[in-house]
């Protein structure tokens, strides 16, 4: 059976980041890696899905919006994929970078946050996607697209 590409990356030399993944004709996968794997150190389910449905919201939302294909956890608790059409990585840094700010400064209810909207609607909080955009957005603030690279 062929390894499929994310078992190709050494995830003993990742670290939090933002990272390109995969290119796939105009479609271009972003890994938010918000832990280093394998330390212990996961995200729990519910910042998870509350964080899941914040970025979610905001990215679908956002300038960019028609360009998002999909947002979703990684099984391994340590980051999202974030697909784009796009192939612009200055522009998906900024992105990622803007919405993360209007996590940390959202005031409101979290968005599809009902029985009829979620399939476990009380499994999340603003405060929790609100902690854990500002613990990344401080590890990645200062990233360029040159560190978007992965050099395993």
């Amino acid at each position: 059976m062929e390894k499929i590409a994310s078992f190709t990356v050494d995830h003993t030399k990742l670290k939090e980041g933002v990272y390109v993944s995969r290119l796939d004709g105009d479609i271009v996968t972003y890994d938010l890696r918000m832990r280093k794997p394998n330390t212990g150190d996961l995200l729990s389910n519910a910042v998870m899905h509350s964080f899941e449905h914040m970025f979610a919201t905001l990215v679908r939302n956002s300038s960019m919006g028609e360009r998002v294909i999909y947002f979703g956890p990684m099984g391994c608790q340590t980051g999202f994929y974030l697909l784009l059409r796009s192939d612009d990585s200055e522009a998906a840094l900024t992105l990622i970078k803007k919405v993360l700010v209007e996590i940390i400064t959202y005031e409101g209810k979290m968005p599809g946050a009902s029985r009829e909207e979620c399939g476990n609607y009380i499994n999340l909080s603003v405060q929790a996607a609100k902690d854990e955009a500002e613990r990344y957005y401080e590890k990645i603030k200062d990233l360029t697209v040159a560190d978007m690279i992965y050099e395993g």
